[in-house]
């Protein structure tokens, strides 16, 4: 299955410096990169017209033309895996994904993820790239993300993430407790130690802005309501413990759990058993990009979270009788 692509962009003055490969990822952030550099060497991806080679480096402002075929990228095996599709239309599917769904295959996850589940349910998906998921949410965070079901589709909702358009709030129980809400604007990179960890970084890396406001508090911990401007990996997770405020149950940037004062076997029980981080993508708002309409999709907290809310208000309560 092909389609054909016909593309034009701009190289960002910030790209100056930057590899091609690396600033034309940037620009078409749809493509894989090992796709794009496959682009450059057939000479269907051109940079003022010529041909250049993915390690060179750009000044900014040069004028990229792509004009492909594409062809089906994936060899992902569709999968009958059980899908609670919130939304459907020619366009797009809104996906409510539960706790421990892998999104993409990969080392550790050949198969069981989301991507071989929405292959079942749409097999037409093989011809888009990523098979039309333009976002991610971590394994163990739970709750909306969008799928593209056509290459219009897919650049549209690709062009509103890139313009910070989408609407992307997320529930996160923290440790700690908060008087206010605010805002986080710290710049993120790969750890310098551990690959498989986001870092906040003084210099390189990416933007990274999230904004927080307190929707419930407990003695020891408080219940947030996050909005994503960007949408960079673990991006939550990393600002919070950044602010020494971590969720709840995460595994790599949470430590310990925190206790609240006088904390019985309940509580602790509930803290102890929360096996994810505390952290479910609640509200999802976009353009829709075929009519333009604005969509917006709710999705309730899971059990898992709840129960633990539950506990921690019930501990509250007696605390304070």
């Amino acid at each position: 299955m092909t389609e054909r692509i016909d593309r034009q962009g701009e190289l960002p003055e910030t790209a100056a410096g930057q590899r091609l490969d690396q600033a034309l990822a940037v620009l078409f952030p749809e493509f894989s990169r090992s796709r794009l550099q496959q682009w450059l060497k057939a000479g269907q991806l051109t940079v003022d017209g010529a041909s250049p080679k993915p390690r060179d480096r750009v000044r900014g402002g040069e004028q990229v033309r792509l004009a492909a075929e594409l062809e089906s990228e994936t060899r992902v095996v569709a999968e009958p895996i059980a899908l609670n599709v919130v939304y459907e239309d020619d366009s797009l599917l809104v996906i409510d994904k539960p706790a421990g769904l892998v999104v993409h295959p990969g080392a550790g996850n050949p198969d069981g993820t989301l991507q071989n589940a929405l292959l079942h349910h749409a097999p037409m998906l093989d011809a888009i790239p990523r098979c039309g998921i333009v976002h991610r949410i971590d394994k163990q965070t739970s709750g909306l993300l969008v799928v593209a079901k056509t290459l219009q589709a897919h650049h549209a909702l690709v062009q509103q993430l890139q313009d910070k358009t989408v609407g992307r709030e997320y529930d996160a129980l923290v440790n700690g407790t908060f008087t206010a809400g605010g805002t986080v604007r710290a710049r993120l990179d790969r750890h310098p130690k551990d690959r498989k960890r986001m870092a906040v970084v003084d210099h390189g890396g990416r933007e990274a802005v999230t904004h927080y406001r307190v929707a419930e508090r407990f003695s020891a911990h408080t219940l947030l309501r996050v909005h994503l401007e960007t949408g960079r990996t673990h991006q939550i997770r990393v600002h919070m413990a950044w602010i020494r405020h971590a969720l709840v149950g995460d595994p790599v940037y949470g430590g310990r759990p925190h206790l609240p004062k006088g904390a019985d076997d309940a509580v602790r029980a509930a803290l102890a058993g929360l096996r994810r981080q505390a952290l479910h993508a609640a509200r999802l708002q976009l353009q829709h990009p075929a009519t333009g309409e604005t969509m917006a999709w709710d999705s309730s907290r899971p059990d898992d979270l709840d129960a633990v809310l539950q506990v921690l208000r019930q501990h509250d309560r007696a605390m304070t009788a």
